[in-house]
């Protein structure tokens, strides 16, 4: 499918959790920055990514896709998202 749609933002993002989820954790980051650097508007793929960068102890990134995808929730006026990516960001931050 994916040489079908190489471009394809949910397919790319649902491998992304795949991978992560059996510790391909470098795979997982690959497909996560795939979706972002396709549409920054994907605004899901920042969770988990900035989740992906905890766990792989990279505090400064993840809290740069917090806020990045922050911004990206509120010009989608999706608040949702916004206060998901706000309440993870605040447990790094404070």
């Amino acid at each position: 499918m994916l040489k079908d749609s190489p471009k394809d933002c949910f397919l790319l993002h649902a491998l992304g959790l795949e991978h992560q989820k059996i510790g391909a954790l470098t795979a997982a980051q690959s497909y996560f920055e795939q979706v972002l650097a396709t549409d920054p508007a994907y605004v899901g793929t920042y969770y988990h990514l900035a989740k992906l960068m905890e766990q792989i102890g990279d505090i400064k990134q993840a809290v740069t896709y917090y806020e990045k995808g922050m911004e990206e929730a509120k010009k989608a006026n999706d608040m949702h998202a916004y206060n998901e990516l706000r309440s993870a960001w605040e447990e790094l931050t404070f």
